[in-house]
C-alpha cells in the first residue's frame, strides 16, 4: 500500500523519494487498459480563453480496435493526460470551490475574480475565470441594452450611444492582470513541455540500444530500471506528441521484455510484484465506491487508471483477464454512482428550471400590464427587479435549454423596459408641453405684475394660479427655476394688493373698534322703567352703531350680536318683533334723510321692493301647497308646518310694507323740500 501511495503521489506531480528496486516486467503488455469516464461538468461557453486541459487525447483508431469487446460496456473516455497528472498543481486545482456565479452581481463577480487572480495559481482557475467571464459578459450585455434603450427612449440616436461602467473598466483591468499571468505560464510552461519531450525522447533512444549492448543481464536490468525511473519523473509533454511518444516507449519496452523473456526467474517475480501492485489498484478502486465526495473519488480513479497503465506491468496470463475483471467492475460501479448523481443534479436542474419559467411568466404578466403612471411603474420595476434576483439565485437549469431560457428571460426583461421606457419618453412630451404652456402663464403674470388696475388684474392673476395647478408636471430640470420665477411674480402682485387694502381697511378696522366700544356700553344699558324713554335711549344706540359704517367683512358678527342685545330689550319692554323692526328701520330712515343722499335711497327702496316681491311669492307657493290637503286636515303636521310658515310671511310682508312707508314718506318729505327750496329761489 505505501507502494502505491508513492505512485499516487507521483502521479498527481510529489516528488519521488524513494529508489525504483523492482525487477522489469519480463512479458509483454499487449492486455486491455481500463478507461476513465470524461468529466462531463457542465463547461463554460463563449470564453476566449482556451480549454483546461485535465485529460490527454483520444486513442486513436488503430488502438480503439485493440480494445477487447468485454470492455464496451464502459463510458467513452479520455485517457489520463501526462500534463496533468504530473502537474503538481493538479490536484489544488480541483479544490478551488466553483461557486455559483450565476446568482452574483456584476460588482461580485469583479470582487471575486479579483480574489483568484491574488490568491490562486493562474493554471488552476481557467474554469472559474471563463466562467465568470461569462457570466459576467451575458450581465453587462443585458445593462447596457436597458440603457441604450433608456436613451433611445428618451430621444437618443442610438448611434450616439456611450456608457461609461465603473463594474466593466474594473474587471477588464482584472481580467488583463489575469490573462498577462497566464500567457506567462503557459510560455514557461511551453518551454518545459519541449524540454521534457526532448529527455523522455533520450530515454527511448537509451531503451532502444539496451539490447545492443553486450553486458551481464543484471546490469541490464538495472540500467532498464533507472530508464523507467527517469522517464517516471522526466515531467508532462505537449498534448500533441503524447500518444506517440508513449506508444514508442512502451513498444520498445516490450521488445526489452521479449528479450529478456529466458529469463524466468526474473519474469515471474516481476509478475507476482505487479500482481500485488493491481490487487492494491483494485481494492482503491472498490473503496472508492463508498467514497462520499464524487469529484474526489473519480479523479483518484483517473490516477488509479494511470498507475495501472504506466506505472505497473503486466501480470502472469493465469491472472490477467481475472484482475482486469475486478478493476473492470470496480470502474463500472464509479461510473454507475457518476451517472446517478448526474441524472440527480438533472431533475435538480428541471425544478429550477420550473422556479425560472415560472419567473419569466410573472415578467410577462407585468410586461403586458404596465402602469400609466409614475408611482405604479416604479412599483413594478421594483417587482421585476426582485423577480431578476429571483432568476439569478435560482439555480442551473439543463444545459440543452439553457440559453433558450436566458433568451426569453432578457426578452421578457426587455419587453418591459420597452414598454417602461415609452411611457417616460411619452411623459417627456408631455411635460415638454406642459413647460411651454407655463412659460405663457409665467409671461403673463410677470406682465401683470406691476398693474394698479386691482378690480380688472386681480381676477385674472387668480385665474392664471388656477390654471398654473391644472397642468401637469415639467421637466425636473426645469421645474423649480420656473415655480420660483412665478411664484415671485404672484406674490409681488398680491403683496402690493394687499398693502393697498390694509389702508382701505384702516377706517374699516377704526369703525369696529367704535362698534365695540358701543356694544360694550350696550351691554351694561339697564331699563329705567319708563318705557318711553328706554325706547328713545335704545334708538340713540341704534343711531350711533349706524353712523360708524362700514367694518372687515370678518369682523360681521358684531353687528349680530348688537342685535340680539336689542331685540332682548324690546321684548322687555313688551314691543313686538314687527314693531322693533320698524323701530330699528325708522333709524335707519332717519339717517338716509340725514345724508340727503337720493341715490342711496333709490337703492333702498329698490332693495324693499324685491323684498316684498320675494315674500309675496313665497306666500302664493305656501297657499297653493295648502291646496293638496283635502278633509280634516288640523291634526297633520304638515299641514301645520306649512299654515305657521305662511303666517310667518304674513307677518313679515307686513313689515315690508310698512317699510316701505316710511321710505314713501321720507321721499314725499324730500320731494316737498326740494319744491319749497325751489319756489323760494323763484322768488
Amino acid at each position: 500500500m505505501q507502494e502505491n501511495d508513492r505512485k499516487l503521489q507521483q502521479a498527481e506531480g510529489g516528488k519521488e523519494e524513494t529508489t525504483e528496486n523492482t525487477k522489469a516486467p519480463l512479458e509483454e503488455t499487449k492486455q486491455v487498459e481500463p478507461e476513465v469516464a470524461e468529466d462531463t461538468t457542465p463547461k463554460t461557453e463563449n470564453s476566449e480563453e482556451p480549454k483546461e486541459e485535465t485529460v490527454a487525447e483520444s486513442k486513436s483508431d488503430e488502438e480503439a480496435a485493440k480494445t477487447d469487446a468485454s470492455n464496451d460496456h464502459l463510458d467513452e473516455i479520455d485517457e489520463s493526460n501526462a500534463e496533468d497528472a504530473e502537474d503538481t498543481d493538479n490536484e489544488k486545482r480541483h479544490t478551488i470551490p466553483m461557486l455559483d456565479y450565476h446568482s452574483m452581481s456584476m460588482e461580485n463577480l469583479v470582487g471575486e475574480l479579483q480574489r483568484l487572480v491574488k490568491n490562486e495559481k493562474v493554471q488552476a482557475i481557467h474554469k472559474h475565470v471563463s466562467s465568470i467571464k461569462y457570466e459576467f459578459d451575458q450581465k453587462f450585455q443585458e445593462f447596457l441594452d436597458e440603457k441604450k434603450e433608456e436613451f433611445v427612449s428618451k430621444g437618443g440616436n442610438e448611434i450616439d450611444f456611450r456608457y461609461n461602467s465603473v463594474a466593466k473598466r474594473q474587471f477588464n483591468e482584472v481580467y488583463s492582470e489575469y490573462r498577462e499571468k497566464r500567457d506567462q505560464y503557459y510560455k514557461q510552461l511551453d518551454q518545459s513541455l519541449k524540454t521534457n519531450l526532448q529527455k523522455r525522447l533520450d530515454i527511448i533512444e537509451e531503451l532502444k540500444g539496451l539490447i545492443d549492448i553486450e553486458e551481464d543481464i543484471n546490469t541490464t536490468y538495472n540500467n532498464f530500471k533507472d530508464l523507467q525511473h527517469r522517464w517516471k519523473n522526466a515531467g508532462p509533454i505537449p498534448r500533441a506528441n503524447y500518444n506517440d511518444v508513449w506508444r514508442t516507449y512502451h513498444h520498445h519496452m516490450e521488445i526489452f521484455y521479449d528479450f529478456l523473456h529466458l529469463n524466468r526467474e526474473l519474469r515471474d517475480l516481476d509478475f507476482k510484484h505487479n500482481l500485488e501492485e493491481k490487487q492494491k489498484l483494485v481494492e482503491r478502486a472498490e473503496a472508492l465506491a463508498n467514497e462520499p465526495d464524487l469529484n474526489k473519488a473519480f479523479r483518484e480513479l483517473q490516477t488509479l487508471h494511470k498507475i495501472w497503465k504506466e506505472d505497473i506491468g503486466p501480470v502472469a496470463k493465469e491472472h490477467r483477464e481475472e484482475i482486469w475483471e475486478k478493476f473492470s467492475n470496480a470502474t463500472k460501479t464509479m461510473h454507475q454512482r457518476r451517472q446517478e448523481h448526474f441524472q440527480e443534479l438533472e431533475k435538480v436542474y428541471e425544478k429550477n428550471l420550473e422556479k425560472k419559467q415560472e419567473i419569466i411568466a410573472n415578467i410577462a404578466k407585468i410586461a403586458e400590464s404596465v402602469a400609466d403612471n409614475h408611482r405604479g411603474i416604479q412599483q413594478q420595476i421594483k417587482e421585476v427587479e426582485a423577480l431578476r434576483e429571483s432568476f439569478f439565485k435560482a439555480g442551473r437549469v439543463p444545459q440543452k435549454v439553457n440559453e433558450e431560457t436566458w433568451s426569453q428571460f432578457k426578452e421578457t426583461v426587455r419587453k418591459f423596459n420597452r414598454t417602461k421606457n415609452a411611457f417616460y419618453k411619452n411623459q417627456k412630451k408631455e411635460q415638454q408641453l406642459n413647460l411651454e404652456k407655463k412659460k405663457e402663464l409665467l409671461e403673463l403674470a410677470v406682465s401683470l405684475k406691476d398693474s394698479d388696475d386691482w378690480a380688472e388684474v386681480t381676477p385674472q392673476m387668480k385665474r392664471i394660479q388656477r390654471d398654473w395647478k391644472k397642468i401637469g408636471h415639467v421637466p425636473r430640470k426645469y421645474s423649480d427655476k420656473i415655480w420660483k420665477e412665478f411664484k415671485d411674480a404672484c406674490n409681488h402682485y398680491f403683496d402690493r394688493l394687499h398693502s393697498e387694502k390694509n389702508e382701505a381697511h384702516k377706517e374699516e378696522f377704526e369703525n369696529f373698534k367704535k362698534k365695540s366700544e358701543c356694544l360694550d356700553r350696550l351691554k351694561e344699558f339697564q331699563l329705567s322703567g319708563d318705557k318711553k324713554k328706554d325706547i328713545e335711549d335704545i334708538k340713540a344706540f341704534l343711531a350711533e352703531w349706524k353712523q360708524y359704517g362700514r367694518i372687515p367683512y370678518n369682523k360681521k358678527h358684531i353687528n349680530s350680536k348688537f342685535n340680539k342685545i336689542v331685540d332682548a330689550l324690546f321684548k322687555k319692554l313688551g314691543v313686538g318683533k314687527q314693531q322693533s323692526e320698524l323701530l330699528k328701520y325708522g333709524n335707519k330712515v332717519q339717517e338716509l334723510a340725514k345724508t340727503e343722499d337720493n341715490y342711496a335711497i333709490g337703492n333702498e327702496r329698490v332693495f324693499v321692493k324685491r323684498k316684498i316681491d320675494e315674500v309675496k311669492a313665497e306666500i302664493r307657493q305656501l297657499e297653493n301647497n295648502l291646496q293638496f290637503f283635502s278633509g280634516d286636515t288640523e291634526d297633520n303636521p304638515l299641514v301645520k308646518e306649512v299654515v305657521n310658515n305662511l303666517n310667518k310671511q304674513k307677518e313679515a310682508l307686513q313689515t315690508w310694507k310698512e317699510k316701505m312707508k316710511k321710505l314713501n314718506i321720507l321721499e314725499h318729505k324730500l320731494n316737498k323740500e326740494t319744491e319749497e327750496d325751489e319756489n323760494y329761489e323763484e322768488e
